[in-house]
């Protein structure tokens, strides 16, 4: 997952308008699908699971913000806050050691200058991404198919896999596996990431995301703890944890219009 961000960023320049507007023009089966202009099977599902994770309800809010920390190896990656538009298009995270990382819509940025930029970019955009998955799988270049249901640490899972149109992102041949439990919610995520290596070997090394702890914060479930795993297509997850992440004090919020602008002293981030 080093080089994520680079699909990740893709996926977050996408506005809420231009949501909206794919889920308007979704084409439909051949020759109308199950009906006269009846909806893919595909868009059809992702409609469930929007509506499993309210995102009617969550678009309607300007912001939101919650505290974050995340360890791989039993070391910390990154810890802070992180605040971000609810269409995803601005991000900002205070980490817990003083420096802010922003993505002010176009450019991302580190404060102090001094701070070291290594993985900023990636810290910047992989947290919100993995945290906004539900509300992403309708967004213009996204493919979403149905799959058989699968199993997963012994439970049986509704299972879908989401694809990219060519021309989206800078790596667009990763694809995600997801798996929803009986609320339609995600349960997990499966992924590959191919930028700067070939799909083969990309798909030699995939890794899941589990989301638990779902709770609902003015009546949207947010899942507040997240486990990462090793997986593959023949047995799933595979061994223990290699890493975990946690959500506190989530909030729904309308910062001001400076809140996601460039700091002075900011340096621009790679």
């Amino acid at each position: 997952m080093k080089y994520l961000f680079t699909i990740v960023l893709s996926l977050l320049l996408i506005s809420c308008n231009d949501a909206a507007k794919q889920e308007k023009t979704m084409p439909v089966e051949p020759n109308g699908g199950m009906g006269d202009g009846a909806p893919s099977i595909g868009h059809a599902l992702v409609q469930a699971i929007e509506k499993a994770h309210h995102k009617k309800e969550f678009m309607e809010h300007k912001a939101v913000s919650f505290d974050l920390e995340v360890k791989f190896g039993g070391k910390e990656r990154i810890a802070g806050n992180l605040t971000m538009l609810t269409n995803s298009g601005k991000v900002r995270i205070e980490k817990s050691n003083g420096e802010s990382l922003i993505f002010d819509g176009s450019s991302t940025y580190i404060t102090p200058e001094d701070a070291d930029a290594s993985g900023a970019r990636f810290d910047t955009f992989t947290w919100a991404y993995f945290f906004s998955f539900p509300y992403k799988l309708s967004d213009p270049g996204t493919l979403v198919t149905p799959m058989q249901n699968d199993s997963l640490m012994g439970k049986s899972y509704t299972t879908f896999k989401l694809e990219f149109d060519q021309d989206t992102g800078d790596s667009p041949k990763d694809w995600y596996v997801g798996y929803l439990n009986k609320n339609n919610q995600v349960r997990a995520a499966a992924y590959i990431v191919t930028f700067n290596k070939s799909l083969d070997k990309a798909e030699a090394s995939p890794h899941a995301i589990m989301y638990s702890g779902y709770k609902e914060i003015d009546g949207i479930p947010i899942a507040h703890h997240w486990e990462f795993y090793n997986w593959n297509k023949e047995q799933g997850i595979t061994g223990a944890p290699i890493g975990m992440a946690s959500i506190n004090n989530l909030k729904f919020l309308s910062p001001d219009d400076g809140f996601f602008s460039r700091p002075e002293k900011a340096k621009v981030t790679d």
